[in-house]
C-alpha cells in the first residue's frame, strides 16, 4: 500500500467515525497482508496534519486518540449552523470540577473543605451523568467516602492529551480569569463575590449612611423646635406672673426656690 492510500484511508476514518480513534483501532481497519505498522500510521496523520495547515480543519490528538475537528478560529463563522444554544455550567459546577481534575482522587468532603460551602448533588450527578468524572475508589476512613477522578471523556472535551495540558496553578490567579476564558455567566457566586454585588452592597450602605444622616437632621430639628418652644413657655410664665403682680400689689413676693418650683406646674403655653 502506497502512502497516498493510507493517508486517504485515515482521512477517511477519522471523518466517518465522529470520534478519537487511536493508532490500534486505524490498524485494524486493514487486512493481515497490508497491515501498515504503528510507525506508518503516525507518520501518515503527521503528514496529514500539515496539509491540513491552512485549512479550516484540522487532526488533533486526545486522550481517546486522534480526531478531525473544526479549528477554534472558525467558530464565530459556524456558530449560526446550530440553532440550540451551547451549554453554559455554573461558576460552582466549574469550581467543583476544577477541584477534582487538580487534586484527585478527592472526596466530596475535600471539594467542600478547599470551596468553604456544601457540594450540591445536582453538581456531582451532573458531572457523572456527562462522563465527565468517574468514583475511583473509597477513602479508607469511617464512612468511606467515595473519591473521584476525571475520566478520558473530560480530556476530550476540554481538548487535551492527559492532565499534564492542563494550565498550571500559578496562571489561574483567580476565579474571574477562568470565567472570561470560558465566556460564562456571573452564576452561583461560592464563598467569593463578584464585583457587581460589591458594588451593590456598598451602594446599600451609601444609602444607609444617607439615612442615617437625615434622621440626624430630623433629631436635631426636632431638639431646635424643642429648645423653642421651652423658651416661649419660660416667657409666658414671666409674662403672667408680671401680670399677677400688677393686679395684686399685695401679693407675696416668691423667692428663687419657690419660682423655679412654681415654674413647673404652671401650665405651659401650645405651640
Amino acid at each position: 500500500m502506497d502512502n497516498q492510500q493510507l493517508k486517504n484511508i485515515i482521512e477517511a476514518a477519522l471523518l466517518a467515525a465522529g470520534r478519537p480513534l487511536n493508532v490500534d483501532k486505524l490498524q485494524a481497519l486493514f487486512g493481515r497482508s497490508e497491515k501498515p505498522t504503528r510507525q506508518e500510521i503516525r507518520a501518515a496523520i503527521t503528514e496529514l496534519q500539515t496539509d491540513y495547515t491552512e485549512r479550516g480543519i484540522e487532526i488533533t490528538e486526545v486522550a481517546s486518540g486522534f480526531r478531525t475537528q473544526v479549528r477554534a478560529a472558525m467558530a464565530p463563522a459556524l456558530e449560526k449552523l446550530w440553532e440550540e444554544r451551547p451549554p453554559r455550567y455554573s461558576r460552582a459546577l466549574l469550581e467543583t470540577l476544577s477541584i477534582i481534575a487538580y487534586r484527585q482522587p478527592v472526596t466530596r468532603g475535600e471539594i467542600e473543605n478547599i470551596r468553604g460551602v456544601a457540594v450540591s448533588t445536582n453538581i456531582v450527578r451532573t458531572l457523572l451523568e456527562r462522563d465527565w468524572i468517574r468514583v475511583v475508589g473509597h477513602r479508607d476512613v469511617p464512612g468511606r467516602p467515595a473519591m473521584f477522578g476525571t475520566t478520558r471523556e473530560f480530556l476530550d472535551y476540554f481538548d487535551l492529551k492527559k492532565l499534564d495540558d492542563l494550565p498550571p496553578l500559578s496562571e489561574l490567579k483567580d476565579m474571574e480569569s477562568l470565567n472570561v476564558q470560558l465566556d460564562l455567566p456571573d452564576a452561583d457566586i461560592g464563598p467569593g463575590a463578584a464585583l457587581g454585588d460589591i458594588d451593590g452592597r456598598q451602594q446599600d450602605a451609601d444609602e444607609i449612611d444617607s439615612l442615617v444622616g437625615l434622621i440626624s437632621d430630623d433629631e436635631e430639628s426636632d431638639q431646635a423646635v424643642a429648645a423653642t418652644r421651652d423658651t416661649d413657655n419660660v416667657s409666658s410664665i414671666e409674662a403672667a406672673r408680671a401680670a399677677a403682680a400688677q393686679n395684686s400689689p399685695e401679693a407675696p413676693q416668691i423667692s428663687g426656690a419657690d419660682e423655679v418650683q412654681s415654674a413647673t406646674v404652671l401650665p405651659l403655653k401650645k405651640p
